[in-house]
């Protein structure tokens, strides 16, 4: 029998209904940093009845300033199995399928076909990968929701969702919009920005693994901020029916 008593305080919020609408869901988050381990916690905290984790990467200890699995005793280990043990201590009943890969294009099409995913968390920060989530999921209809750069800011009560056409001040988000006109892609991907000015001065350039060939700097709250509101997006829409199409 499913226990339902730690969902009280939400059940008194939102009602049964909807309560039951996240609980019969199946939300994919892919990258455990700063924004997916925030917003897969929340999302699993609210209810939802299955899950998908994706995540290759292991704890660094420059993680330990802002990313929900990164502390100094888990340095080294697996962001995929810390957020894994984390979202099950939560919810053991949580229907729980973890994929520890760092993601090649050619896997996003096989992830998005061997499941029915009624929503998908981008907190994906690397562009080529970013990329082909975005491509995939638009071209299925799949609901999905985007964190574009939380880095180089400070702050949090700047962060607007909106469609990807209507973003600015995030060169992130200019680089991600700019390579989506290129494959025909203008408007129709909600996401997560921030349009205070960024701290160009934070910038610093990496060795290029793992398609990222920079990063901004952090502080501890903002890519948080971000994944509660990325959260937000997908909890508040899968709490309302699908509206039916227009013959």
């Amino acid at each position: 029998m499913t226990d339902t008593a730690w969902l009280s305080r939400t059940e008194l919020l939102i009602g049964r209904e909807k309560l039951e609408r996240l609980m019969n869901a199946h939300v994919l988050v892919v990258g455990m940093g700063g924004v997916g381990s925030f917003a897969a916690e929340f999302i699993c905290r609210s209810g939802i009845g299955e899950m998908t984790i994706i995540d290759g990467d292991v704890v660094d200890p420059s993680n330990r300033n802002r990313q929900l699995p990164a502390l100094a005793t888990t340095h080294g280990q697996s962001k995929a199995e810390l957020m894994a043990e984390r979202l099950l201590a939560i919810n053991p009943e949580l229907k729980l399928h973890v994929i520890k890969e760092f993601i090649r294009p050619e896997r996003v099409e096989e992830i998005l076909d061997e499941s029915k995913f009624d929503y998908v968390v981008d907190a994906i920060d690397s562009v080529t990968p970013k990329l082909n989530f975005l491509k995939a999921c638009y071209s299925r209809g799949v609901r999905l929701v985007s964190s574009m750069g939380a880095g180089a800011k400070l702050d949090p009560t700047q962060l607007q969702v909106t469609d990807i056409s209507k973003t600015y001040n995030c060169p992130f988000a200019q680089h991600i919009r700019k390579k989506l006109k290129e494959a025909g892609i203008r408007k129709g991907i909600k996401v997560a920005f921030s349009p205070e000015e960024p701290i160009k001065e934070s910038l610093m350039m990496t060795d290029g693994s793992n398609f990222k060939k920079s990063a901004y700097g952090t502080i501890s709250y903002l890519p948080a901020t971000f994944g509660a509101t990325v959260a937000s997006v997908v909890i508040r829409d899968l709490m309302e029916p699908i509206p039916t199409p227009i013959p």
